[in-house]
C-alpha cells in the first residue's frame, strides 16, 4: 500500500525565517516600548467572545494574518506585568535573553524529563541547581532540587516529599503547621494531598506579621498530648502581603527538637539573599529541609520557572521514582539523573536553559545589583511617604514590599470610611489604566500595597503614582 502524507504542518524555510523575524521584531518592540504603554487593560467576557469566539476552522489561513491578529488583539489585551508601574501581586519583570531561551527550548522541542532524551538539558539542570544550592547554603553534594512550573508546584512537591519521609504510608494522625500569612498555594497543596481540615494548624502571627513562636510551641505540645503526629512546618521567607520573613533560625531549632520537617516558602523573598540587607533578614534559610524559590518572580525570568531545593536529593528520588515497563530502557546509570524521578511531572520543558543563559550573559553581579536596587527603592518610597501628612505606613518596607493608606493628619474619618476611601483610590487608579495598584487587608484595615521588584521602576514612577492616588483621594464623591 502506497501511503502519502501531505499534511506535514510545515512552512518553507524562507517562510519560517520571515515569520520568525516578525515574531522577534514584535518582542523587541515590546521590550523597547513597554514603559511608554499603559500597564492595565480591561475586557469583559462578552467583549472577548466578540473578538475570539468561533468554531475551529477546517481550512488554513495565511500565517501572517493569524500572527498579526494575535499581535493586535491578544498581546494588547493583557496587563503588562513587566511595566514600571505594575506594583501589585508579584510583578514579572522578565528579561529578553531568557525570553529568547524559551523560544529555543520550544523551537527545538527539548524533552527535559530523562537523561537519555537530553543529557545536556539534564546536566544543565544539575549545574544551575548547584548554583542555587550554593547560593542558599545547602549541601552541594548531598543536596538536590528540581525546576517546576512555579512556586505552587514546588510547594506541592516539598509537601509530598515531607509526608513520604516523615509519615510513610500512614498520615492519618499527621499535623502540619503554617502561619496566617502563608501563601494560599500551601493550603491548596495540603488539600490536594488529602489532609483533612482538622490536620491543619494555622498559627496566628504577631504584630509584625511573623510566626508567633509561643503559639506554635503551644500547638505542637497540645497535639503531642493528644497522640497526634506533628510532621511538617511551613515558614515563609518574604510573605506576599508584607514581605515579612519568619524567625527562621528559631523555627529551625523547634523543628529539630520536635523532629518536624522544616519547609520554607521563599517563592517571593528567597532571592533577596543576593542583597546584603536581604541576606541578614534571611538568616537561617539554610537550615530548611526544603526550600521553594521562584525565579520568575525576583530573579527576573519569564513564566514558568519555579524551583524546589532540598537537603538530600535521595528524598526526592525515594518519593517519586516509578519504574514502568515503557521506561526500562532509558534508566541509565546512577550518576545520570532522570528528573522525572525527582518530581511530579514526567513531561518537562527545558526550564534550566533560560536561567543558565541569563546568568551567563549578565553575570550574577548584575542580578545582585538589581535586587539590591529594589530593596533600596522600597526604603526610599517609605521615606517619601513618611514625609507626607497624607499617608500612613501600615507595614514598613520589607524585601521590596510596602503597605500604606491614605489617612491625612487631622482627618475625622472612621475606619469604615477610611477603608472605603482607600478602596476607591485603588479602583480609580486601576480604572485609569496608568498603574496597577490594588489593596490588601492588614489588621482589618484596607491598605494599598506596592511590590517594587522591577529594576526599571524609578522613584519618579512611584511619586507620580502617589500623586495620582492623591488626586483621586481629593475628588468629591457624589452624595
Amino acid at each position: 500500500m502506497n501511503i502519502q502524507n501531505k499534511a506535514t504542518l510545515e512552512l518553507s524555510q524562507e517562510d519560517m525565517k520571515t515569520y520568525g523575524y516578525e515574531v522577534v521584531d514584535a518582542i523587541v518592540e515590546h521590550f523597547a516600548t513597554q514603559n511608554e504603554k499603559l500597564p492595565v487593560v480591561s475586557g469583559s467576557r462578552e467583549e472577548m467572545e466578540l473578538l475570539f469566539l468561533e468554531d475551529a476552522p477546517e481550512k488554513p489561513s495565511d500565517p501572517r494574518e493569524v500572527l498579526n491578529f494575535v499581535l493586535e488583539e491578544v498581546m494588547t489585551k493583557s496587563n503588562i506585568v513587566s511595566h514600571p508601574k505594575s506594583y501589585s501581586f508579584v510583578p514579572g519583570p522578565s528579561n529578553y535573553i531568557s525570553a529568547m531561551a524559551d523560544s529555543l527550548t520550544a523551537g527545538f522541542n527539548i524533552f527535559s524529563g530523562g537523561w537519555q532524551a537530553s543529557p545536556a538539558a539534564a546536566e544543565m539542570e544539575i549545574v544551575t541547581m548547584n548554583w542555587l544550592l550554593k547560593m542558599f547554603g545547602f549541601p552541594q553534594k548531598k543536596g538536590g532540587g528540581i525546576f517546576t512550573s512555579g512556586g505552587s508546584m514546588a510547594n506541592l512537591t516539598a509537601l509530598v516529599t515531607a509526608r513520604s519521609v516523615k509519615c510513610g504510608d500512614d498520615f492519618s494522625k499527621a499535623i502540619i503547621y503554617l502561619s496566617d500569612q502563608a501563601h494560599s498555594s500551601n493550603i491548596k497543596a495540603i488539600r490536594v494531598l488529602g489532609f483533612r481540615k482538622e490536620q491543619i494548624r494555622i498559627i496566628p502571627t504577631d504584630g509584625e506579621f511573623k510566626f508567633s513562636l509561643n503559639k506554635l510551641k503551644n500547638a505542637i505540645a497540645k497535639d503531642r498530648l493528644e497522640g497526634l503526629q506533628p510532621f511538617c512546618l511551613i515558614a515563609t521567607a518574604g510573605t506576599t502581603n508584607t514581605g515579612t520573613v519568619d524567625p527562621l533560625s528559631d523555627i529551625a531549632k523547634i523543628c529539630k527538637k520536635e523532629d518536624i520537617w522544616f519547609h520554607i516558602d521563599g517563592a517571593y523573598g528567597g532571592f533577596a539573599i543576593l542583597a546584603d540587607d536581604g541576606k541578614q533578614l534571611l538568616k537561617g534559610i539554610e537550615k530548611a529541609d526544603s526550600l521553594t524559590i521562584d525565579p520568575h518572580k525576583w530573579f527576573f525570568q519569564p513564566y514558568e520557572i519555579g524551583c524546589l531545593l532540598i537537603k538530600n536529593h535521595k528524598w526526592l528520588k525515594g518519593t517519586f521514582t516509578e519504574k514502568p515497563e515503557y521506561l526500562r530502557d532509558i534508566e541509565g546509570n546512577t550518576s545520570e539523573i532522570n528528573f522525572y524521578d525527582h518530581g511530579i511531572e514526567l513531561t518537562r520543558r527545558f526550564r534550566a536553559l533560560k536561567f543558565y543563559m541569563s546568568v551567563k550573559t549578565f553575570g550574577m553581579g548584575e542580578f545582585r545589583k538589581a535586587i539590591t536596587y529594589n530593596v533600596k527603592l522600597a526604603e526610599a518610597t517609605e521615606s517619601f511617604l513618611r514625609k507626607s501628612s497624607n499617608w500612613e505606613i501600615i507595614s514598613p518596607a520589607t524585601l521590596a514590599v510596602i503597605n500604606f493608606r491614605y489617612n491625612p493628619i487631622g482627618n475625622k474619618l472612621s475606619e469604615k470610611k477610611l477603608d472605603a476611601l482607600n478602596q476607591r483610590i485603588s479602583k480609580n487608579v486601576v480604572d485609569s489604566q496608568q498603574a496597577l495598584l490594588v489593596t490588601t487587608v492588614l489588621n482589618k484595615q484596607v491598605v494599598l500595597r506596592m511590590c517594587l521588584i522591577n529594576p526599571r521602576t524609578t522613584l519618579d514612577d512611584v511619586k507620580e503614582t502617589i500623586a495620582l492616588c492623591e488626586s483621586f483621594a481629593e475628588e468629591k464623591v457624589p452624595a
